[in-house]
């Protein structure tokens, strides 16, 4: 048994069960509301003015509101649906249309029971009730004055009480009269945020000068917590009811002022973007009308030709492909563009598939390094050998294909690493430069002397700002090739620090295992190392890892004699 208010008006809470389809702001002022354009709903209306000698009953029907708290000297539209609700109504115009109002503690409870009620309310009087097609009634209720309730001395068929009335306390003075006027003004500036609150609505409330009236209507309509609400009913003086509305409003205002800050900063940042995207859709109109290409649609083009030319394995033609259609639907003005630019660039410009053919003539092979060193004998038989084992392996290279193999641990490795160590001056450097020239590959040639960071073989994350693949593969794209010959020179000088340990990082590149799919940081796929020859070069054995030892073949390399030195120099 309880009733709700009906009242088109989107600044009142909806948990005050709202119906938008029936009346407004200045109805409610002028003690109206629209009358349906059905002819089927019965209607009744009572004189609006109330008798000033009026004797209030000591007992009144108690009529439990939900949500929503009914002020004196407001007019409040109701909504009464349920069977026990609707006989009390008609018990009431059919007598003295005199009813006690009083706010559920619970919004949520369909039949509040007596201690479920707060124990102040407001005494109504009907003015206006709408019979409508669907049972329920819809009444215009004028608040009177405040009661406390005594003692309950019904409950079915619903809810009567004894009651007593309360006074409010009323002082004059100038402190009232500024609280008044600041209750105005803060209810005025919320108006001017919110365009639902009519303007004639707002100049009705600044023409009340009594500050009790103030109170009540500009409560009736600012929305608020029922708690703060009933609040504002149960306190007895004029001058605090005033101070805590005056803190409400202050806090209301503020919220709406934040939320229109918020809303302003998005539209500004909207209508930006907006013009940006306007300017472009001009721009691309004028280069079409000119002939030019857009320099996105260029971009986007000329990468899927170089994507389609550089026969990338599968997962890095889908990560191309994925990269590229994300560049498609950024603006160029965007800071993500220009990364994943720089990213395709480096993705296409990489020799995926481009190799140089092997020139594994033993015979053309001791020429070479007979025509660019004197001696080294031993140095030369054993480079013969290796390359000797690789044509073998070559040749023989088709007969193992045709014979399949079940073993999916083992499988064919493209030879040893090696390592050139000696002194400064022996041509550890040079020779590399000669097997290279020996077996037609290009050469490429890094030092690792100094080198204390990891990323430095790896490469950094592309979150990073300014961030570039590492050396390993800088040094692949620069020799155009995916097989050259490959120099770490100076291997026994690596450092590491709390940046990392490179020498940690070179196991993953030297390792035939793992370097079939070497996973550089920067571009996160697979890439083939495994048909590049490795050889390193140290001037001593100490200060190398183990582990990184274990995967090179060492070669040494012996100072020149004086006799050899004489015969380089008359070369």
């Amino acid at each position: 048994m309880s009733a709700t208010r009906w009242l088109k008006n989107n600044y009142l809470p909806e948990k005050n069960g709202i119906d938008s389809d029936e009346s407004s702001f200045e109805e409610i002022l002028l003690s109206s509301i629209e009358n349906p354009e059905t002819t089927e709903e019965a209607s009744e209306e009572f004189p609006l003015e109330i008798d000033p000698a009026i004797t209030l009953p000591q007992s009144l029907p108690i009529l439990p509101l939900r949500g929503l708290v009914v002020y004196p000297q407001t007019l409040v539209p109701l909504t009464i649906g349920q069977p026990r609700s609707i006989r009390l109504v008609d018990d009431v115009v059919s007598g003295n249309r005199m009813i006690g109002l009083v706010t559920a503690r619970n919004p949520e409870l369909e039949n509040p029971n007596p201690e479920d009620l707060y124990t102040i309310g407001t005494v109504g009087m009907v003015h206006r009730l709408f019979r409508a097609q669907d049972g329920t009634i819809r009444l215009l209720v004028q608040g009177i004055t405040r009661f406390k309730l005594l003692e309950f001395t019904q409950t079915e068929p619903y809810l009567h009480a004894t009651i007593e009335k309360l006074p409010d306390e009323t002082v004059e003075g100038l402190e009232i009269d500024a609280l008044a006027r600041n209750v105005r003004d803060q209810f005025e500036h919320i108006a001017d945020m919110i365009p639902s609150i009519p303007r004639e609505l707002v100049a009705s409330i600044s023409a009340i000068e009594d500050p009790l009236q103030t109170v009540y209507t500009i409560a009736n309509f600012q929305r608020m917590e029922l708690g703060d609400a009933q609040g504002i009913l149960e306190i007895d003086s004029v001058n605090e009811k005033l101070r805590k509305l005056v803190t409400i409003l202050t806090r209301e205002s503020e919220v709406l002022e934040l939320g229109q800050k918020i809303q302003n900063e998005a539209r500004s940042e909207i209508d930006k973007m907006q013009r940006e995207y306007f300017l472009r859709e001009q721009l691309k109109a004028i280069q079409k009308e000119l002939g030019e290409a857009d320099e996105q649609a260029a971009d986007v083009d000329e990468f899927k030709k170089k994507i389609e030319l550089a026969h990338m394995p599968e997962e890095v033609l889908k990560q191309a492909n994925r990269e590229l259609d994300r560049l498609s639907r950024l603006p160029t003005a965007a800071a993500e563009y220009g990364v994943i630019r720089t990213y395709l660039d480096w993705l296409v410009s990489l020799p995926w598939a481009t190799k140089t053919e092997d020139n594994l003539d033993i015979t053309h092979a001791r020429d070479v390094l007979d025509h660019d060193h004197y001696g080294l004998k031993d140095i030369k038989e054993r480079i013969l050998e290796f390359l000797a084992v690789r044509k073998l392996r070559m040749e023989r290279k088709a007969q193992i294909d045709l014979t399949p193999s079940d073993d999916m641990i083992r499988h064919e490795r493209e030879g040893v690493i090696l390592c050139f160590v000696g002194p400064p001056g022996v041509g550890k450097t040079s020779l590399g430069q000669s097997i290279a020239r020996a077996m037609d590959r290009k050469f490429i040639r890094i030092s690792l002397g100094g080198v204390r960071d990891e990323a430095e073989i790896r490469g950094h994350r592309r979150t990073y700002i300014g961030a570039m693949p590492g050396r390993i593969l800088q040094a692949v794209r620069r020799v155009e090739t995916h097989n050259p010959v490959f120099m770490l020179d100076e291997i026994d000088k690596l450092a590491f620090d709390f940046h990392g340990d490179p020498a940690s990082a070179l196991l993953e590149v030297l390792d035939p295992e793992q370097n079939t799919e070497f996973r550089d940081n920067y571009l996160e796929v697979a890439y083939d190392l495994s048909q590049v020859m490795f050889i390193t070069t140290a001037n001593t054995l100490e200060t190398i890892p183990a582990p990184l030892l274990d995967r090179m073949e060492i070669i040494q390399l012996a100072g020149y004699t004086e006799g050899e030195k004489i015969q380089i120099a008359q070369k």
